[in-house]
């Protein structure tokens, strides 16, 4: 390959590699996300439980 074609292929590369570790980087926060949100809501569901104990439904 020419020089100009060789820079084009390897930032062609570089960004795929970028864009891939993003992705990675995404789909962890996402699982932190639901794991986070899954517990606040056993929290929320034990508040709403005592409340409805106390007789606030």
């Amino acid at each position: 390959m020419r020089p100009a074609a060789n820079q084009s292929v390897a930032s062609i590369d570089k960004g795929t590699q970028q864009s891939a570790a993003l992705v990675e980087q995404s789909a962890a926060a996402a699982e932190s996300l639901q794991q986070q949100a899954a517990g606040l809501l056993d929290v929320i569901s034990q508040f709403k439980t005592a409340r409805a104990r106390a007789g606030f439904a």
